[in-house]
């Protein structure tokens, strides 16, 4: 089946601690997703999300000039950051995705802790599904290694990016039933 990003419901979060006690937050818009989703078994499912990197957005400009600058995720000559899985697996009553998490054009293998909150009919006669996603990677290993050695001892950035997706997925029935009547074609020619 079909299944279209509904950006009105999804977004794309992370998290930094400031002189390692406050915490910032802020968002990235998503450009695009590629969602091959079982519903039956989300294991056989896969995922590839890209995101703006000059869209970031912390609530105050000068510090997102910052972000989006060479000292960061140089936004100029990097303008995506992309993450690709290459395996679902169970963990429980939720999932982990593994994949390759590129930022800055340095690629690395994470694994995302994942929910899957289900399928409902929304109000257009399709369908509506629903994930939530979260993990924790190390800025540096992405080549983000700018920060400011504090007087008292450690950082002016933490190491460690706290990062939170919540996907919606629709699936209009015009295009639902358009994929069945193909797959139908394809099954009996």
């Amino acid at each position: 089946m079909t299944w279209t990003l509904d950006p009105a419901h999804s977004s794309v979060t992370f998290s930094a601690k400031h002189m390692m006690l406050t915490t910032v937050r802020g968002s990235m818009q998503i450009r695009e997703v590629d969602l091959d989703f079982d519903a039956g078994d989300l294991t056989a499912s896969s995922v590839r999300v890209s995101l703006d990197a000059a869209s970031i957005d912390t609530g105050q400009e000068a510090r997102d000039q910052h972000l989006r600058s060479a000292d960061f995720l140089d936004a100029e000559q990097h303008p995506t950051i992309e993450f690709a899985s290459n395996r679902i697996e169970r963990a429980g009553e939720d999932y982990r995705i593994h994949g390759e998490l590129t930022i800055r054009g340095a690629t690395r293998p994470v694994e995302l802790d994942a929910a899957f909150a289900g399928i409902v009919p929304n109000m257009q006669g399709g369908r509506r599904a629903a994930f939530s996603a979260r993990t924790t990677i190390d800025r540096e290993a992405f080549g983000l290694t700018w920060n400011v050695a504090l007087e008292q001892g450690g950082w002016l950035v933490s190491k460690a990016i706290g990062i939170e997706i919540e996907l919606a997925a629709v699936s209009t029935a015009d295009v639902a039933q358009a994929q069945a009547d193909a797959e139908l074609e394809t099954a009996n020619a």
